[in-house]
């Protein structure tokens, strides 16, 4: 069995807990491929690019659930810019909204916890334990932006013999980015996706080429599913 662990920091906790598992029991038939990325080094890598055009942040809740506000207050500080820690639900984001647009019209760029209902500054202590127990902090590619320092997760050595790239050398390839995608661009706030020329005939939902329209909570796979009607699409619905 191999297990496709997958996610931001906040599902990685359940990876651990399943690698700490088979560790416990002795399984010889278990393995993860890990691709576990980490969002403040993201953050951090758009912010510093030539040409940023980023303002603020609306900091994932559910990532902070994990992880907690720590990691932002000297990113804030180093690049004047708010993060407003925010959950998913409308009037949340809506606040998260109001609270950076707040910030930046009084010159303030400060860490704000929306989401204080789940949101600790600490996080989950017992999730964090598992993530370092088992995972290492490794430089990691990302589709459409390149390599970012220190924004990825390994297994750490302990636990190095359920890796499954090493366990089936050869089998993992790494995918190539289409040369018509620019989801980089969008998810570095500097296009929008309706800007790209595939958006919406070679790129959309059934047949994505980039990891904004993958996820159905990419910046791409929003735009397709909640665009205004161009006025041909109007006259012919």
């Amino acid at each position: 069995m191999v297990f496709l662990a997958v996610g931001f920091e906040t599902t990685a906790p359940a990876a651990a807990g399943a690698v700490l598992e088979a560790d416990q029991q002795g399984l010889e038939n278990f393995s993860v491929l890990v691709s576990h990325v980490r969002v403040p080094p993201a953050m951090e890598a758009i912010l510093g690019a030539a040409g940023n055009r980023v303002q603020a942040f609306l900091a994932a809740g559910h990532v902070c659930t994990i992880m907690g506000c720590e990691e932002y207050y000297p990113m804030a500080a180093r690049y004047h810019v708010p993060i407003v820690v925010t959950g998913f639900e409308p009037v949340d984001l809506l606040e998260g909204i109001w609270r950076a647009v707040q910030q930046l019209e009084e010159g303030r760029a400060e860490v704000e916890n929306q989401y204080s209902r789940l949101v600790r500054p600490q996080g989950n202590p017992a999730a964090r334990a598992a993530i370092e127990t088992v995972f290492e902090i490794i430089d990691f590619p990302w589709r459409g932006i390149g390599k970012i320092p220190a924004s990825g997760m390994a297994l750490s050595s302990r636990y190095r013999r359920f890796d499954a790239r090493l366990r089936f050398a050869g089998a993992v390839s790494t995918g190539v980015e289409p040369s018509a995608c620019r989801s980089g661009e969008v998810l570095a706030g500097r296009l929008k996706p309706s800007q790209c020329a595939a958006f919406g005939t070679l790129c959309n939902p059934d047949h994505p080429l980039g990891a904004t329209m993958v996820s159905a909570e990419g910046a791409c796979a929003a735009y397709y599913r909640y665009r205004r009607p161009q006025p041909s699409e109007a006259a012919l619905a």
